[in-house]
């Protein structure tokens, strides 16, 4: 269909411009139009994950410890899912309908606590489907599903009948949502995309941050079109992203929770968090000519400061080290 079109349309140009035979070629913005497409009935299978390492130097000044050390802690956390996504109604021109079903989600942490040997709340998204609308950019429309399932997953995360109010465990539900609500954020964030892209041309958006702490935040990305190779598999972009803090979140971004509630654990002890840097890289492998992302990965460096309650003087330092992958089965 992609094909077809573009052939349709360059030989209507050619034929209002007059041209010749000799004279017919392809523009270059044409081969650069980097759009998302979809066949009605395919099927298309990604494995995302999203793995941390939290390190928290809990006296970085030293006036808790004994002189010359530093009391460190590293734990690490990981949510592996599965995805299928079914085009269910095709439209090149508006909106596809896609019916998403999540075949498998698995937690896995080093660190064993009462509270994360229970089930995280996050594989409670194991074998549920929703659907959503996605147009030719990317953006994806109508996802009231995808935010409805999110915060009834979400309700997963709060301990039933506490009588202590109302008291969330450690989950990765915030590491979903970074996977599937920007699933084409690099596509869809193009600047006039009909226009068509060369390589060197930059453009900017927002993503999420992805974090074992409660917070909305988001970071800046700057995307920028490295090259485009041809494989066999067709014309394929690398498309690199850079990312720093960004001053501000969109409000249309998922909220899973809402009411008041207490945090079980070490970031429910912490408080007073301060978001002090975000840095770090990505990279992308995007299929002109199948119109799909191929593969991706982004990893950056989150800084944050804290202090212990109770009139503690020591003010915990925080290293969050994060990386998100997809991979097209």
């Amino acid at each position: 269909m992609r094909t077809a079109l573009t052939i349709l349309t360059l030989s209507v140009l050619c034929a209002l411009a007059g041209c010749t035979n000799s004279e017919k070629s392809t523009p270059k913005e044409e081969e650069n139009i980097l759009t998302v497409d979809f066949v009605q009935g395919q099927i298309l299978q990604y494995r995302f994950a999203a793995r941390r390492e939290i390190i928290i130097e809990w006296d970085p000044e030293g006036k808790m410890s004994k002189p010359g050390k530093k009391a460190t802690e590293t734990n690490t956390e990981s949510l592996d899912i599965v995805m299928a996504y079914t085009p269910i109604e095709v439209d090149p021109f508006g909106l596809t309908t896609i019916k998403a079903t999540c075949k498998s989600a698995k937690v896995t942490r080093t660190k064993r606590t009462a509270a994360t040997s229970r089930k995280d709340a996050a594989e409670h998204f194991a074998g549920k489907t929703y659907t959503f609308k996605v147009g030719p950019t990317g953006k994806i429309e109508h996802g009231s599903e995808l935010d409805k399932l999110i915060k009834q997953v979400a309700e997963k995360a709060f301990r039933q009948n506490s009588n202590r109010g109302r008291i969330k465990e450690p989950e990765m539900i915030s590491d979903f949502i970074a996977s599937q609500w920007f699933l084409w954020d690099s596509i869809s964030s193009i600047d006039a995309a009909s226009e068509g892209l060369v390589p060197g041309q930059t453009w900017k958006s927002k993503l999420s941050l992805p974090s074992p702490i409660v917070m909305r935040q988001a970071r800046d990305v700057v995307y920028t079109l490295k090259e485009i190779r041809q494989t066999h598999q067709g014309r394929v972009a690398t498309i690199a992203s850079s990312y720093s803090l960004s001053d501000s979140t969109p409000n249309s971004w998922p909220i899973p929770y809402s009411g008041t509630f207490q945090v079980s654990g070490t970031f429910g002890f912490l408080g007073g968090y301060n978001l002090l840097s975000v840095s770090g890289q990505g990279e992308e492998k995007f299929n002109i000519d199948t119109g799909q992302s191929e593969q991706y990965e982004q990893k950056y460096e989150m800084k944050l400061s804290s202090i212990i309650p109770l009139g503690i003087s020591a003010k915990p330092q925080i290293t969050i080290r994060q990386t998100i992958t997809a991979q097209k089965l």
